[in-house]
C-alpha cells in the first residue's frame, strides 16, 4: 500500500468509509423499518376501514328507483338497503374489510379469520391476535350514519404485510446501494485525479530541475484559491527566489572573481619582478608597498563582501529596534572629520531627538560608507556636508561634497555591485560602499536620491518614512 498513488489511497479510504456508512445506515435502517412498517400497516387498516366506512349507504323503503339507480352490490337491510362499493371485497394494501352486527354476524365481506371472528368482540380499538401461529391485527368501527346504526366495520391485516413490504425494501436495497458506493467511488477517484493533478505538475517540475538547471519552471493550474493552489503558488515563489538567488550568485562570484583578479595579479607580478634579481633597498621598499597597498584593497573587498552576506543570508534575524538617528549621525559625523584626508573639511547638521525603527548596525555602516565615499572622491582642500533633518511625513539624511562628482549615464547603475563609472573612481574603492548603502537603506523601507554633476561634486539623500 506504500507504493500506492494519493489518488489510489484517497480512493480506497473514501469507498471503505461510504460502505461503512452504508452498511451502518443499512443496520439502522433494518432495525428501525420493522417498528415503522408495523405502525404503517396499523395506519392503513384504519384508513381502509374509515374509507370503507363512508363507502356504505342505507336506503329506506321510500327510495326510488332513481336513488338506487348504478349501484351494483347492495344487500338488504331490515326495512331497507346497504348500497355498497364494489371494491368493498377486495383488499386495500392487504386489508380486508367486512361489515358485521352487533351480535358479530358476518353481513358482506371477507377476511382470512372470519371463522374465529366471534371469538374477539368488536370494539373501536386495534387489537393483535395470533391464529395458527399468524399474526393478524384486526380493527373495529361502529357505524353511525342514520339507518346504519347497529353496523360494525371490520378490518384485517396480516403482519406478513409488512414482511413482504421488508423483504421488497431490503431486496431493493441490496441492488441499489452497492450500485451508489460503486459510482461514488468512481466519482471520488475522478474527483481526487483532477484535484491532485497540480500535485503532478509539481512533481514533474521538482524532477526536471533536479534533472536539469531550469529554475525557470513554473507551475500553471489556472485560477483558484484552495490548498492545491496555495501549494502551488507557494511553489512558483519559492522558484522565483530561488532562480533569483542563483542568478545573483553567479553575478556576486563572478563579479569577486574579476575584482580579486586584479590585485592577485599585481602581487603575483610585482613578487616575480622583484625576486627576478637582486634589487636596492628602495626598490624592495617600492615592492612591498606595492604589494601591501593591493593586500588592502584586497582585505577592504572581503570585508565589505563578508558583510554584504551577512546582511542577505541574515535579513530575517536582523534586529529592528528604536535607533536615536541624530545621536547616530553625529557621532560618525564627529568621528570621521577628525581624519582630514586630502585637507577635506566636514562640517554637519544634525537636528536632535530624532529617532528611526531600525538596524543600528546597519545605519551605521550607511552613514560610515556615504562619508568614506565622500572623502574617498573628494578634492584637495575640499567640504564634506552632512545633515539630519525630519519633518511630519519622512527623515531626510544628506551627505553631499564638491568632489569630482557622478557622470549623468553612470547615475542609474552607481548602485549596483562592483560598478565603477570610471577610471578616476576604478581604483579607489571595492565597488559595494553604495550597493550596500543602497540595500541597507532599502531594507529599512526608505528611498535613496542622487543629484550630481561632474566637476561640482554630489549628494546622496536618504529618505525614511517618518513612523
Amino acid at each position: 500500500m506504500k507504493s500506492w498513488s494519493i489518488r489510489a489511497k484517497i480512493t480506497l479510504w473514501f469507498t471503505l468509509a461510504l460502505s461503512v456508512v452504508v452498511a451502518f445506515t443499512y443496520f439502522v435502517v433494518f432495525m428501525l423499518s420493522n417498528q415503522i412498517i408495523q405502525k404503517t400497516i396499523k395506519d392503513n387498516l384504519v384508513e381502509a376501514v374509515t374509507f370503507n366506512a363512508n363507502e356504505i349507504n342505507y336506503f329506506d323503503e321510500s327510495a326510488s328507483g332513481e336513488d338506487i339507480e348504478g349501484i351494483e352490490h347492495y344487500i338488504q337491510f331490515e326495512h331497507g338497503l346497504l348500497a355498497i362499493d364494489e371494491d368493498f371485497l377486495s383488499d386495500i394494501n392487504g386489508v380486508y374489510s367486512s361489515l358485521y352486527d352487533a351480535t358479530g354476524n358476518l353481513h358482506y365481506g371477507e377476511n382470512p379469520i372470519v371463522r374465529h371472528a366471534r371469538e374477539y368482540p368488536l370494539s373501536n380499538s386495534i387489537q393483535q391476535v395470533v391464529i395458527d401461529g399468524e399474526i393478524f391485527y384486526i380493527f373495529d368501527r361502529a357505524l353511525t350514519r342514520e339507518g346504519l346504526e347497529g353496523l360494525w366495520l371490520r378490518g384485517v391485516v396480516s403482519e406478513k404485510q409488512g414482511s413482504f413490504e421488508l423483504t421488497d425494501a431490503i431486496s431493493d436495497s441490496m441492488l441499489v446501494l452497492p450500485f451508489i458506493v460503486l459510482v461514488a467511488a468512481i466519482g471520488g477517484y475522478l474527483f481526487a485525479h483532477r484535484s491532485l493533478k497540480p500535485l503532478q505538475q509539481i512533481t514533474t517540475a521538482a524532477s526536471e530541475i533536479t534533472a536539469g538547471t531550469d529554475l525557470k519552471k513554473r507551475i500553471e493550474i489556472g485560477e483558484g484559491d484552495d490548498e492545491v493552489h496555495q501549494l502551488a503558488a507557494s511553489f512558483n515563489a519559492m522558484m522565483y527566489r530561488l532562480d533569483d538567488a542563483f542568478e545573483n550568485e553567479q553575478q556576486f562570484t563572478s563579479d569577486v572573481s574579476h575584482e580579486l583578479r586584479t590585485p592577485m595579479s599585481v602581487i603575483m607580478a610585482q613578487s616575480e619582478y622583484t625576486l627576478g634579481k637582486e634589487r636596492s633597498t628602495e626598490e624592495y621598499i617600492e615592492a612591498l608597498e606595492t604589494i601591501s597597498r593591493q593586500g588592502k584593497r584586497m582585505s577592504r573587498l572581503i570585508n565589505d563582501m563578508l558583510q554584504f552576506t551577512r546582511m542577505e543570508s541574515n535579513s530575517d534575524k536582523i534586529i529592528m529596534e528604536p535607533v536615536h538617528l541624530s545621536k547616530l549621525v553625529e557621532g560618525v559625523a564627529m568621528d570621521m572629520a577628525l581624519i582630514r584626508e586630502k585637507q577635506i573639511t566636514l562640517s554637519y547638521d544634525v537636528q536632535p531627538d530624532i529617532h528611526l525603527v531600525g538596524n543600528y548596525d546597519l545605519l551605521l555602516t550607511a552613514v560610515t560608507n556615504l562619508i568614506t565615499n565622500a572623502y574617498r572622491y573628494g578634492k584637495e582642500n575640499g567640504n564634506i556636508w552632512v545633515s539630519l533633518t525630519e519633518n511630519q511625513e519622512s527623515i531626510k539624511l544628506s551627505v553631499k561634497d564638491d568632489g569630482i562628482g557622478i557622470d549623468k549615464k553612470d547615475q542609474n547603475k552607481i548602485f549596483q555591485r562592483f560598478y565603477k563609472s570610471d577610471d578616476s573612481r576604478s581604483s579607489k574603492g571595492t565597488g559595494l560602499g553604495l550597493s550596500m548603502v543602497y540595500e541597507i537603506v532599502r531594507f529599512h523601507q526608505g528611498g535613496i536620491v542622487l543629484d550630481s554633476d561632474v566637476g561640482q561634486g554630489s549628494e546622496f539623500t536618504l529618505v525614511f518614512l517618518n513612523k
